[in-house]
């Protein structure tokens, strides 16, 4: 199954919580710390939720 990488680019000060909670969800807790995850629906569907907050790109 294909991986995909998560970037956290801008901070999550002043989001609303529910991205807050998504970020934490995903393992980001910092600025531009990067995870890897299995690019499963419900991960791409929580990337999709905070997209403005964090690069993501597919890895084979």
């Amino acid at each position: 199954m294909a991986k995909i990488k998560v970037t956290q680019v801008k901070s999550q000060i002043g989001r609303l919580q529910n991205q807050k909670r998504t970020l934490e969800a995903l393992g980001l807790r910092r600025m531009h710390q990067t995870v890897v995850h299995e690019a499963t629906p419900t991960i791409i569907g929580m990337v999709n939720t905070v997209k403005h907050l964090v690069s993501s790109e597919e890895i084979k």
